[in-house]
């Protein structure tokens, strides 16, 4: 399961789901063997589906409506691209190889960074810019987002117009990936 299911906006939403990254990563480095390969499939989907509801439906918001979210978006998207990178060789790894627990380790602190400036330059912003009407309304289109985006992570598409060119392309064929290997 990608997604966190609880009453709230957009915001509560993403947030929550910061949460449970976070906890998959304790997951993750807790583990071994197929439990570990279980708990980083999972972080891998979570962060997937996650991104793209921020690149779909938060980012173009913030872009608008917060004061400098020029700058902001920029900044996160760039990190995104990163986390997507680097998501991308940590898969290629065995998860129980010495390189998987440098990189892993890396990733987490890298991710949980990010996640804490969403917060606080980007979704507090909106929470102060939009009405709860507004929010409700984005929480239910990043749902819809999460739902059919890809599982797997993809450089270079952070953006809503790439996502819906490549997206839904890509979501099916990671889908279908998923299936094959037993690994969704």
């Amino acid at each position: 399961m990608t997604t966190v299911n609880s009453a709230g906006d957009v915001v509560a939403f993403l947030t929550q789901q910061h949460e449970q990254i976070k906890s998959l990563f304790a997951q993750v480095e807790s583990r071994r063997g197929e439990q570990r390969q279980e708990a980083f499939t999972s972080l891998r989907r979570l962060l997937a589906v996650h991104e793209t509801a921020e690149e779909e439906v938060v980012h173009p918001k913030a872009r608008s409506a917060v004061e400098g979210g020029e700058h902001i978006v920029d900044a996160r998207l760039k990190e995104e691209n990163e986390a997507k990178k680097m998501l991308s060789q940590l898969e290629g790894l065995d998860v129980d190889s010495p390189e998987f627990d440098e990189m892993i380790r890396t990733f987490k602190a890298d991710v949980v960074a990010h996640a804490e400036a969403e917060e606080r330059e980007e979704f507090s912003r909106l929470e102060a810019q939009l009405d709860d009407d507004q929010l409700q309304r984005m929480r239910r289109a990043a749902e819809l987002a999460e739902s059919t985006a890809p599982t797997r992570p993809h450089a270079g598409v952070e953006s809503r117009s790439a996502n819906m060119v490549a997206g839904p392309f890509a979501a099916m064929l990671d889908r279908a990936r998923d299936v094959i290997t037993g690994k969704h």
